[in-house]
């Protein structure tokens, strides 16, 4: 099976969020399976230096408002996956992240960026590379949505099939709207600027138009894939969601164990496994005490190992919770645990995270920003990962939480409540738990969660038996490979 992965990140070379990480290990997964996956991606800077022994496709002269287009092909440097890399300095080679400038605003010229990308994938299942063609075009995101588009307009044109097309909802909140005058610099047939098609409450959509044109659509994970069909969490799209809910699938994202492994990982003090988690009577893993007492010394913490140590690693955001972990800040101090966060995001959640630290240096710590080190760091540290989310489409801090034996305190949301068990009283009887689950978006959801957790923290021999179960979770990439291969078989055969 011979699948074109169209994206704009990928770990470690460009990282903003999770979307990387997929797009690193899902093609890579499938690669080890079989399947000759490739992944397509804009060329900018990190990924122009990044990718390997680049050699040119096909010139393409003046596109989307580039002055000079090229398709090179190369390699990522850690897997071996074959990248195609799109080269038009004029749109790609920019400072700040791949989506807006250093000031955090977005670039105005998004949409033909954007509309490049997807352009190329459409042209590469007609042939642009005369040494492959892909089977299936599996879009990721918003920036990929038209992808599906072109490639039905190229079939529409052509009178033929040319592949099959996926679309991936990371996170369906964030779904490229432009206004509807930029239609007219796409290059779609003018009946594409349809209810049925990239209208969009009367704007242009890149996610509807893969929403709408793709054969399947996915998500990364079943319970979201539910909650996006309703109001409450659909964004507007889930009336087009219903309507297309036997073509929806929600397939639970992974852990690359090369990258996250707690025995092996090379960016934490010491290295441990489950075996050392042990069952009832066993000792704390000596290796995670040292990750603990080695971050607690490194963020001017003070060195104890008698109350919690609460980790959190994210975008500073309402959607992510983070004015619960606020507000619950005093109940974290009072009954001496510690907190350390790594992040960045609202303005006013960050003074107020910094006033706090400032206010109690021995229990909280703040780094503004996101270090990829640091983040290894703090969850082969941390007792409990802190994520307590309105939505969450899979998450993947609380699934490293599980790996390091960092029990994940999460909202019973999207991919938290399929990856985490609660500790209740009946979990923890048949020793199924796995950390600890809440309901209500709210303070007192919340504070309920960290009493049980600091209760639970007191019972040594329970904990252990948590730690253990979770670390036990298999959440690898395999799984998630061959539900995708499962589903490019039912749209090309």
């Amino acid at each position: 099976m011979r699948v074109l992965h169209v994206c704009t990140e990928i770990y470690p070379l460009l990282k903003t969020g999770g979307l990387a990480d997929v797009a690193a290990a899902l093609p890579a997964a499938q690669v080890r399976s079989g399947c000759d996956a490739r992944v397509l991606v804009p060329g900018f800077p990190a990924l122009r230096a990044g990718i390997l022994d680049q050699q040119p496709v096909a010139e393409l002269g003046p596109a989307f408002g580039g002055q000079s287009v090229r398709l090179l092909r190369g390699t990522l440097p850690d897997s071996g996956v074959v990248a195609y890399v799109i080269d038009a300095p004029d749109l790609y080679d920019r400072p700040g992240n791949p989506y807006a400038d250093a000031d955090n605003h977005a670039y105005p010229d998004n949409f033909q960026r954007f509309a490049l990308l997807g352009w190329i994938a459409a042209r590469l299942a007609e042939g642009l590379d005369p040494a492959w063609q892909p089977q299936v075009v599996h879009a990721h995101d918003w920036h990929a949505g038209l992808a599906p588009a072109y490639l039905k307009a190229a079939e529409q044109a052509s009178g033929r099939r040319l592949a099959a097309s996926v679309q991936t909802i990371h996170n369906l909140a964030y779904q490229g709207n432009f206004p509807s005058h930029v239609f007219g610099y796409l290059g779609l047939p003018a009946h594409f600027f349809d209810i049925n098609g990239v209208e969009f409450h009367g704007q242009v959509s890149f996610l509807k138009a893969g929403l709408f044109f793709a054969d399947k659509i996915t998500t990364v994970s079943p319970t979201y894939a539910r909650e996006i069909q309703d109001s409450e969490q659909g964004c507007g799209l889930d009336g087009l969601l219903r309507t297309r809910a036997h073509d929806l699938a929600g397939i639970l994202n992974g852990v690359d164990d090369a990258v996250w492994n707690p025995a092996t990982d090379p960016l934490i003090a010491s290295h441990y496994d489950v075996r050392e988690a042990g069952g009832k009577g066993a000792a704390k893993p000596a290796g995670k005490l040292a990750c603990k007492t080695a971050l607690q010394q490194e963020a001017g913490l003070a060195i104890q190992d008698a109350a919690p140590l609460f980790v959190v690693v994210s975008r500073l955001t309402e959607q992510k919770g983070l004015h619960l972990v606020l507000a619950a800040l005093p109940l974290i101090v009072q009954r001496g645990g510690q907190i350390m966060l790594l992040g960045s995001g609202d303005a006013a959640l960050e003074t107020a995270f910094k006033a706090a630290a400032a206010a109690h240096p021995q229990s909280v710590a703040v780094r503004i920003g996101y270090d990829e080190q640091l983040a290894h760091r703090l969850i082969a540290a941390g007792d409990v990962i802190l994520v307590p989310s309105r939505f969450e489409p899979c998450g993947l801090t609380q699934l490293y939480g599980l790996k390091y034996g960092t029990l994940p305190l999460v909202r019973r949301v999207g991919g938290l409540a399929d990856t985490v068990i609660d500790a209740s009283l009946e979990n923890l009887g048949e020793e199924l738990a796995t950390g600890f689950v809440f309901d209500s978006f709210d303070d007192g959801g919340i504070g309920a969660a960290l009493r049980r957790a600091f209760a639970l923290y007191q019972r040594d021999a329970d904990w252990k038996v948590v730690q253990q179960c979770g670390m036990q979770q298999q959440f690898g990439w395999e799984a998630a490979a061959a539900h995708y291969l499962a589903l490019y078989r039912d749209i090309t055969t």
